[in-house]
């Protein structure tokens, strides 16, 4: 894929800020004490297409050392886990699958969305599913690729949440996911959602490749839905849930807030301290306050039907 073309619908896109290898690595060490690897390019383009999605170019996918050392970092009192058990998107989702259904999670971690749909034949695909003690019994360290390879029009669902924004391919992702997709059956796909709380976080690099490399949106998502020539039955907006409060206290509380059309980073220190007081005072809000019933949307979902 060509720098500047969008990876859904291959239309240019416009180019909104570039950030250099200096600030990425600086931001990745000093917030998170993690090296990005592989290394970012000299410069990385984040580009807005017109279907809504705003990405990054070139796309570089963290690698398994840098996923061990920044969950290493995060997981401290289980905060990861804890996300992991409660995401946004899992009760729609888990409206839609029926039972006797044969389901497909990919990126499934331990397998949480499992034990709410138990009455479905569930499969999970997860690139280390020996890392959680506590996995749903059958989860996989499979590719996608190769299971789609396998196992074509062999679910009633496939789902993925909040994993599409970590590929550098999300059309491929999608595609191969619909490739397990039963005529009839679903694609489910969450994401965080551009532009949010998570997007106004003056230089919050945890948005950034190699972690983020895509942002998205309910148009977005719906072209991604007309590229693989699904029938949208539902695009929503999703708020934040409770385990996972401290990114919308930050965004809510940064004293310098990022534009939703950008710049997102920058080489200010008045954006290093605002980053930096954000952290603390979210923080304080998260373990004070419960999140506000009007809180604003984080994630969106997208319910495709494959025809």
């Amino acid at each position: 894929m060509t720098p500047g073309t969008c990876p859904i619908t291959g239309e240019p896109a416009t180019l909104v800020q570039e950030v250099s290898a200096t600030l990425l690595r600086g931001l990745w060490r000093r917030t998170f004490k993690v090296d990005p690897t592989p290394p970012p390019p000299v410069r990385t383009g984040i580009y807005r297409s017109p279907c809504g999605l705003v990405f990054f170019a070139p796309a570089q996918e963290g690698d398994g050392a840098f996923y061990e050392a920044l969950y290493r970092r995060l997981d401290a009192g289980g905060r990861v886990r804890a996300a992991g058990r409660d995401r946004a998107e899992y009760p729609d989702a888990a409206a839609r699958i029926r039972a006797g259904d044969a389901v497909l999670e990919v990126g499934a971690g331990a397998g949480a969305f499992a034990r709410l749909v138990p009455g479905a034949c569930y499969v999970g695909l997860d690139p280390n599913p020996g890392a959680y003690a506590d996995r749903a019994t059958d989860v996989r360290a499979e590719s996608l690729a190769d299971h789609a390879e396998a196992h074509p029009a062999a679910y009633d669902a496939a789902v993925a949440f909040q994993v599409i924004e970590h590929v550098a391919d999300p059309l491929c992702l999608a595609a191969d996911m619909a490739r397990c997709v039963k005529p009839g059956g679903l694609l489910i796909l969450g994401a965080p959602v551009w532009p949010s709380a998570m997007t106004a976080i003056p230089d919050f690099v945890f948005n950034a490749p190699p972690h983020h490399l895509s942002w998205w949106s309910e148009s977005a998502m719906r072209a991604l839905a007309g590229r693989l020539g699904l029938v949208v039955e539902e695009t929503r907006l999703l708020p934040p849930v409770q385990a996972q409060p401290l990114i919308h206290w930050m965004g809510r509380l940064a004293p310098i807030r990022a534009r939703p059309e950008g710049p997102w980073f920058a080489a200010r220190r008045s954006w290093y301290a605002s980053l930096a007081v954000a952290a603390l005072l979210g923080r304080i809000a998260a373990a004070l306050l419960p999140l506000p019933r009007n809180a604003a949307p984080m994630f969106v979902l997208l319910v495709a039907r494959k025809p």
